[in-house]
């Protein structure tokens, strides 16, 4: 076969061109830091990182939702502790409330701060996060108590909200007291009206009430923790899986830089040996020798 000045000379351009791209593609990988940044450059990494990427941002979502369930529950728990002390003084009111020697003056100013308790015990039956109220199941938007008095109660107020703290698993962010808070109520709403009609031996008869309460409480807590333990253990479980995650997204994207670099100068020193060689390849033409 023939060979031409003009096969030479393209032969020698695409080369060349071949010779930029390598270099291209190197510089690329050195500024980026990735092997690849392109699909082109090599798609079975880039269809790795896009699975890896995939499931690192569901971890990370999972973690968010475990932040959300602690705020959840640790405000519920911290509530409900701040009920449990309020009753607790309540119970050491009525105690001496229950004393034969009292009067009926002392006794409703016992009340007084008896019923100052309910509404702080009420307040706290109203708290929410950031615009939802936290015992009032799904009805999120509706206090338990409005102006002091409990609100009509439904099935939603029994409800649970749930939210998905790993693939597939779901865990229950509120707690739904509202029963219980109704009941807390009643019971100074019965001593506002007995206060100053019972006898001692009937008033005393209120601290059994308010001792089954507070063991509700109590209850309903130790189910606040179990939750918090296992958030607790699926929170390290994203934690590991987000580990894991990072690493195999940067074994697979992540450039090794002594490579690059290597590669880099090797292809340095080819490109320049192509152009040396090209120059000394490529023969005169014709207007050269005529001149």
């Amino acid at each position: 076969m023939r060979v031409t000045q003009s096969m030479l000379s393209n032969n020698m351009l695409r080369n060349l061109s071949e010779s930029y791209r390598k270099l291209g593609k190197y510089q690329d990988q050195i500024t980026t830091g990735k092997k690849v940044n392109r699909p082109s450059d090599d798609p079975v990494v880039v269809m790795k990182g896009i699975g890896y990427r995939t499931e690192l941002n569901k971890v990370q979502q999972f973690s968010r939702n475990i932040g959300e369930a602690y705020n959840w529950l640790d405000t519920t728990d911290d509530t409900l502790d701040k009920i449990g002390s309020a009753l607790q003084r309540a119970r050491e009111l009525m105690v001496q409330a229950s004393t034969d020697t009292l009067t009926v003056e002392e006794r409703l100013q016992i009340n007084s701060e008896l019923q100052q308790l309910r509404e702080h015990i009420n307040d706290l039956a109203n708290t929410k996060i950031g615009n939802k109220y936290i015992f009032s199941g799904t009805k999120t938007t509706t206090p338990p108590f409005d102006n002091g008095y409990p609100e009509p109660i439904d099935d939603a107020f029994f409800k649970g909200i749930e939210i998905e703290v790993f693939s597939g698993i779901q865990i229950q962010i509120n707690t739904t007291p509202i029963q219980l808070l109704k009941d807390i109520d009643s019971i100074f709403s019965d001593i506002n009206t007995s206060m100053d009609k019972e006898s001692a031996g009937k008033l005393s008869s209120f601290l059994e009430r308010i001792d089954n309460v507070m063991d509700k409480i109590l209850t309903t807590r130790a189910d606040i923790g179990a939750r918090q333990n296992r958030i607790e253990l699926m929170d390290e479980r994203l934690q590991s899986q987000e580990v894991i995650a990072t690493k195999q997204m940067s074994e697979n994207e992540d450039v090794d830089y002594e490579k690059a670099i290597t590669n880099l100068i090797t292809q340095e020193s080819i490109h320049r040996a192509a152009l040396s060689t090209g120059a000394r390849i490529v023969q005169p033409t014709l207007v050269d020798f005529l001149r």
